[in-house]
């Protein structure tokens, strides 16, 4: 029988958000004789840091049909803070073995993200196939949709009654051990009960645990209960159940039922009392019924949105550049510049930009980019700006996609003067002021800021931020270069939340890293920009949640259904 132990793997087992992507093709090319083609679609990912690509999956072949809906899916982990590369295949087959690289003839292919598919409107994106020169290959029609809600939470209370007596001097201390079912046929725990000393008839208090750490969104998955008597002096074993070995205590078995996630939320009822079943007992004894039972007493669940249901329903997220133009970056011409503009690679400000926004750009739909500089003089008249257009456009700030900001930015240090002081307060402020007219959850407004050293008007700042709170709003701040910003983690709220005049910020909006940290040391740009990423993105999606949450808004149109919908059959 399974053994418990101090190790609990709830969280680490608990896999991503799982993404399922629909393929459809239209219009393919015709290459069969006397037939249509017989398509089927191969998917291959790219790995962080790497240009290798990798066999992920494929769709069924179907025959003759150059319009195919393929009824096979594509379930991928999502990860916000991660650029996932998708790479997909069209190829007729005239073979139905699984090696169909010497029975296959090429369609077409196409490339993009895993985000740019459910950044898009109503998470439906279409793309042209190409790869035949001279042809025209025909469209690939990809829908995605989150197949359950990570964020549902079920809460539960049984008890038992009967139970075997398992302690010679007393009755039995028992408690429960929930384990979800994995596709391999192995188990891995996901809950463990309190241990309700000397009865027979235990009433466990009730508890909560993600719908995912249970089932797994596979809402007929078995899930296994496991029934022991804890023993104050039980033997001891090693466990290589455990990424490390770990020294356990193995309670006494009494026994074990089965049930599903399906079956709990129906609720108190008949069918929610279980046998709890000894096999050993039970193929000993000819008159063995039960070692007790168990019975649901309650069972609830709780649903929230996820991002994925507001990016769904038509959330927008805004990205907003703000780049640091103070001398103390040093002359864009020489080598020793943070700015300096290399032939052969980018200089930091630009890696941290690009890695950023080309996740950022994927929920943009109209990929139009503010992009501003602070602290610099500007011609003709040698003004200190720290809020100016990079494009030089007083009306318009907007830069087209991640590579016109680029642009932008460069042709700047071409004109600009390099001047300082280092002020957050005017960019934050500017951003915030667009942010205040979107506060019906359609809009949510990014903002990376890059600089160099450190906050010259701090007071003003945290001000700033703390009125930014309330609104639709994130701060990124990446440190490029080898200063101390010690002041910088005053901003990152994670442990203290910034406060100004006595006023604490409503919620947690800052997220600061210094880039020197994510540098790999091989020299490699992409990884390096992929870690930066993976790291000043991670906490978007739970400061957009956080600011839904707090005014009470629910995506535009709830395409996502987390619960199960739950029919008793009469």
């Amino acid at each position: 029988m399974a053994s418990v132990g101090q190790c609990d793997p709830l969280h680490s087992n608990v896999p991503a958000t799982k993404i399922e992507v629909t393929v459809s093709c239209r219009n393919l090319l015709d290459i069969d004789t006397f037939s249509k083609s017989d398509p089927v679609v191969v998917l291959y990912v790219q790995g962080i840091g790497t240009k290798e690509w990798r066999e992920f999956g494929r769709t069924e072949m179907i025959d003759n049909t150059l319009n195919p809906d393929f009824v096979r899916k594509f379930v991928l982990d999502y990860f916000f803070e991660e650029k996932q590369n998708l790479r997909f295949d069209v190829y007729s087959v005239d073979s139905k073995s699984s090696n169909i690289s010497k029975h296959k003839s090429f369609l077409g292919q196409t490339f993009c993200t895993l985000g740019e598919i459910i950044g898009s409107k109503g998470s439906r994106l279409e793309r042209t196939l190409s790869g035949i020169p001279g042809k025209k290959c025909g469209i690939i029609i990809f829908t995605a949709e989150e197949l359950s809600n990570c964020r549902d939470i079920a809460t539960m209370q049984l008890c038992a009654n009967k139970l075997d007596k398992k302690d010679f001097f007393g009755k039995s201390d028992p408690f429960l051990v929930f384990y979800r079912s994995n596709e391999d046929g192995t188990f891995t725990i996901s809950h463990k009960t309190e241990v309700i000393k000397n009865t027979l008839n235990p009433v466990w208090q009730p508890f909560t645990i993600p719908v995912r750490a249970l089932c797994n969104g596979d809402y007929d998955r078995t899930v296994k209960v496991d029934v022991y008597d804890w023993d104050r002096d039980g033997r001891y074993c090693v466990t290589a159940s455990c990424l490390f070995q770990t020294t356990i205590v193995i309670h006494d078995f009494i026994g074990e039922f089965t049930t599903s996630y399906r079956e709990l939320s129906r609720g108190q009822n008949q069918f929610n009392v279980y046998e709890v079943l000894n096999p050993k007992k039970k193929g000993k004894k000819k008159k063995y019924i039960n070692s007790g039972t168990v019975t649901l007493l309650s069972f609830n669940v709780e649903s929230e949105y996820t991002f994925v249901d507001f990016i769904r329903g038509g959330t927008q997220l805004n990205f907003t550049v703000a780049i640091d133009f103070t001398a103390s970056n040093g002359n864009p011409s020489q080598p020793s510049s943070l700015h300096y503009m290399s032939p052969y690679q980018m200089n930091a400000y630009a890696m941290a930009l690009k890695a950023v926004g080309e996740i950022i750009q994927d929920y943009d739909s109209d990929k139009l980019f503010p992009a501003y500089g602070f602290g610099a003089k500007l011609p003709p008249d040698g003004k200190i700006s720290h809020a100016f257009p990079l494009n030089r456009d007083s009306e318009d700030a907007n830069c087209v996609g991640i590579e016109g900001v680029l642009e932008a930015y460069f042709e700047s240090l071409r004109t600009a003067q390099l001047y300082g002081p280092t002020n957050f307060a005017p960019i934050i402020n500017l951003v915030a002021q667009m942010a205040a007219h979107e506060m019906e959850g359609s809009q949510y407004f990014v903002l990376l800021i890059i600089t160099d050293g450190v906050i010259s008007d701090m007071v003003q700042t945290k001000e700033a931020v703390v009125n930014a709170a309330s609104l639709p709003m994130s701060i990124i701040i990446v440190g490029v270069g080898p200063a101390e910003f010690d002041a910088m983690e005053e901003l990152d709220g994670d442990e203290v939340r910034v406060s100004s005049r006595g006023r604490f910020a409503e919620r947690d909006i800052v997220q600061f890293v210094p880039f020197r940290d994510y540098i790999d040391r091989s020299g490699n740009q992409v990884l390096s920009m992929a870690r930066l990423a993976k790291d000043v993105l991670a906490e978007i999606p739970d400061q957009l949640l956080s600011f839904m949450k707090s005014r009470g808004f629910e995506p535009r149109t709830a395409l996502c259904s987390s619960s199960p919908q739950i029919h008793q059959e009469v």
